[in-house]
C-alpha cells in the first residue's frame, strides 16, 4: 500500500494554500512554484478538491482558490479521500474486490483493523496543524515561509 502522489500533492497544495495568511485567492500558479508541481497537474487536483469542497475557485481579477471552510475542519484523511481511491492495506479490501476467501480468511480483521488505524490517523491532523509544523520550521530557518516540499524533504530521496 502506498499513498500516490495524488495524495501526496493534495495535501501539500491545500496545506500551502491554507498557509497563506488572509482571505485573498491564491492561485495555481503561485502554489505550482512554491511546491515544485506542474501547473496541469494540480489543475487536474483542484478540480477534484472543488467537487470535494475542500476549495472554492474565485474567478475574475485577483482570482485563484481559498479553502472552503476552516483549516481546522480539514482533516488529512479528508483530503486524501477526495482525490485518491481508497487507502487499503491490501487488495481484497477494496469495493467490488471479490475475494474468494473472505467468508474464512483468518487474517482479515488485522487488515480491516489497519486500513481502520491509517483512516483514523489521516482523520486526526487538520490542515490547521500541517500549517502550524510549517510556521514552526519557518521560525527556526532563514525562509519567511518553508514550503511544504521544503518540510516534507521532497527531491531528497
Amino acid at each position: 500500500m502506498r499513498l500516490s502522489t495524488k495524495g501526496q500533492y493534495a495535501v501539500r497544495a491545500v496545506v500551502n494554500l491554507a498557509c497563506h495568511t488572509g482571505d485573498k485567492p491564491v492561485t495555481l500558479k503561485d502554489i505550482s512554484v512554491e511546491e515544485g508541481i506542474s501547473l496541469s497537474y494540480l489543475e487536474q487536483l483542484f478540480v477534484k478538491l472543488r467537487k470535494g469542497e475542500i476549495v472554492n475557485s474565485v474567478r475574475g481579477p485577483g482570482g485563484g482558490y481559498v479553502l472552503a471552510k476552516p483549516s481546522s475542519k480539514i482533516s488529512v484523511g479528508e483530503v486524501i479521500a477526495v482525490v485518491e481511491e481508497p487507502l487499503n492495506p491490501v487488495a481484497c479490501l477494496d469495493t467490488g474486490a471479490g475475494c474468494e476467501r473472505a467468508d474464512r480468511c483468518s487474517t482479515q480483521s488485522v487488515w480491516k483493523g489497519l486500513a481502520v488505524k491509517i483512516a483514523e490517523f489521516l482523520n486526526s491532523i487538520t490542515i490547521e496543524d500541517l500549517c502550524a509544523e510549517v510556521a514552526m520550521h519557518s521560525a527556526s530557518g532563514s525562509k519567511p515561509l518553508a514550503s511544504t516540499r521544503d518540510l516534507c524533504g521532497v527531491g531528497t530521496d
